[in-house]
């Protein structure tokens, strides 16, 4: 893993559809994966399930900059996940913007 300090993160989570979860699953494991392997930005690209709730999900998302966040909107990947959520998800139940500042470098 890379240095994360000072690095633009989000923490997103969203409700899937129960009978689109494995649609949800391979979506998601595309954008992650892409993200992290073709985006040199993408430093970190993390997919949690909530182990009360199957339904429930979290990514926990580390670029270099908020310029490369914007850059991973643009991606082809970032669209195909985009065009699917409209379909797998119940609700994108929200997302916190964050810096981290610990450990220091």
């Amino acid at each position: 893993m890379r240095d994360h300090a000072g690095m633009h993160a989000i923490f997103v989570t969203v409700k899937v559809k129960p009978d689109q979860r494995q649609r949800f699953l391979d979506v998601i494991e595309d954008d992650a994966a892409s993200s992290v392997r073709d985006e040199p930005g993408c430093l970190d690209f993390q997919v949690l399930q909530d182990q009360a709730d199957p339904d429930t999900y979290y990514f926990y998302e580390v670029y270099r900059d908020e310029e490369a966040f914007k850059a991973h909107g643009q991606t082809p990947h970032f669209q195909r996940w985009n065009a699917a959520s409209q379909e797998v998800l119940q609700e994108r139940a929200g997302r916190l913007n964050l810096t981290r500042v610990l450990p220091k470098p």
